[in-house]
């Protein structure tokens, strides 16, 4: 959404905001939802009685298809391949392995190169990742794309507790969906199309966390899905302050790891199981976890090989992740390095649920450091600062409750306009009373395992643990 559309957004009444936000849902549910949407979910839940080697054999058939399909329908590829032949290689494009690793600036700069020949993006959703260094990609997807991918989301998330379709339940989210200077509730928008309460990510201070649990008793919601930090962060305030309880049916967690402490907070303050989620918008790799603790990896989605030093290693041994994806055929991503480090079961390791989906020991190197206000609030979700600029990366740094670092390696057309903008954004996430300094870069620096960190903040423990319990910080604290 662009600011101006934002700021308009932001002056309607709440029924009013409700009503966009209602409106979208039916959009987003059209796409996601086709009338094939049960049996779909369905026919997911059968294939998890499928053994290791039959998802082997299922695996191997579908990657040997798509890649003779990129080889000859996708321009990118046609042309890669083009070109190896034309310097006398006459390696088969049949062999996963013959193809080079995808990095995530080749697909950002030229992403439209990766449509098929026979498909129309104008007939496709089209969506943008989160970003993590700064600056998006662009997704086309079909609708059998995507609902496909959400009858297996649905499947393995909702229907593994046996929650009910009809069930109410709230996201807490990255969307702007009141300013974040507001002090007032509502901090959430209504969407009835999804039975969904979507609650602001950006004002979870302490004082203001009891509006939160009076939206979700008044809307009867039942089962909570969001950011890790955000989830909770607000965890910990119902802990803090309220007296009554919150019985939810599940949390569902993403876009970050969650860790033992995280998972004891959230459980205790709504009293019920906790399911981690992995994923990311391009749609080459998925898992969730099952009640016997262990995360899954949704096979269909796509296929994982586990990368040291660039070469492929056992996958019980840690590594970069590195995933053909196996259900968008229109924007097939081969060998594609998502940024994420993990590692792999064993084949033969059996889950006490009883499902042959593999078992993921562990996904790394996904955390993004959170921000402090001086109000007590911790920001989390800041990827869509650098939406649409002309940057190549970026970085924002904390150093001061009042103060952040915003380092940009611009790209051509970036201007005091684009700098504006991004300091428009992060004031709109972070506050009004914070000093913003821009500082363009030639490169960002880059963590020991040459990983870029789009957030860091460099504000001593003392007074992120001030922060967390709600106690009075000056802006300046460092």
């Amino acid at each position: 959404m662009s600011n101006t559309l934002t700021a308009l957004y932001h002056r309607l009444p709440y029924p009013a905001r409700s009503a966009a936000a209602t409106a979208r849902g039916w959009y987003l549910r059209y796409w996601r939802y086709g009338p094939d949407h049960h049996r779909r979910a369905h026919a997911a839940l059968e294939r998890e009685r499928w053994t290791p080697e039959r998802w082997r054999a299922w695996q191997e058939e579908q990657v040997a298809e798509l890649l003779h399909r990129a080889a000859t329908k996708v321009p990118y590829y046609r042309e890669y391949w083009a070109d190896r032949r034309r310097r006398g290689d006459k390696a088969s494009w049949d062999t996963l392995t013959n193809w080079p690793v995808l990095e995530k600036d080749v697909v950002r700069t030229n992403p439209r190169a990766f449509l098929a020949d026979d498909c129309d993006p104008r007939r496709m959703l089209h969506e943008q990742t989160s970003g993590t260094s700064g600056k998006p990609i662009d997704v086309w997807r079909s609708r059998s794309t995507l609902t496909e991918l959400y009858a297996i989301a649905e499947a393995r998330t909702r229907m593994w507790l046996g929650i009910p379709a009809s069930v109410r339940w709230a996201r807490l989210g990255g969307q702007l969906v009141t300013p974040v200077r507001r002090r007032q509730p509502p901090f959430w928008v209504w969407n009835a199309a999804m039975r969904q309460l979507y609650l602001s990510a950006y004002h979870l201070a302490p004082d203001l966390i009891h509006h939160y649990v009076d939206a979700m008793v008044h809307y009867g919601i039942r089962y909570l899905g969001g950011y890790t930090s955000s989830l909770t962060s607000l965890a910990h305030e119902v802990r803090r302050t309220e007296g009554r309880k919150i019985n939810m049916l599940a949390v569902f967690t993403n876009a970050e790891p969650i860790t033992p402490d995280q998972r004891q907070v959230i459980t205790s303050a709504f009293n019920c199981p906790v399911r981690e989620t992995y994923g990311m918008a391009e749609s080459v790799a998925a898992g969730s976890e099952c009640e016997a603790g262990n995360l899954h990896e949704w096979p269909e989605i796509g296929y994982i090989e586990v990368h040291q030093s660039g070469h492929p290693v056992r996958s019980t041994e840690s590594g970069e992740l590195i995933c053909t994806g196996l259900l968008n055929w229109d924007m097939p991503l081969i060998r594609y390095r998502v940024g994420d480090t993990g590692r792999m079961a064993e084949s033969s390791r059996h889950c006490p649920c009883g499902r042959g989906l593999p078992i993921v020991e562990s996904i790394e190197g996904r955390t993004t450091d959170t921000l402090f206000t001086a109000d007590g609030r911790q920001v989390f979700w800041l990827n869509p600062v650098f939406y649409g600029l002309p940057i190549e990366e970026a970085q924002i740094v904390q150093r001061r409750l009042d103060h952040l670092l915003v380092r940009v390696v611009p790209d051509t057309g970036f201007d005091q306009s684009a700098e504006r903008t991004i300091v428009s954004r992060l004031r709109e996430r972070m506050g009004y009373d914070v000093d913003i300094e821009v500082r363009t870069n030639e490169s960002v620096p880059r963590t020991a395992n040459g990983k870029l960190r789009m957030v860091v903040c460099e504000l001593p423990e003392d007074v992120r643990s001030r922060v967390r319990a709600g106690q009075s910080v000056g802006a300046g604290t460092s």
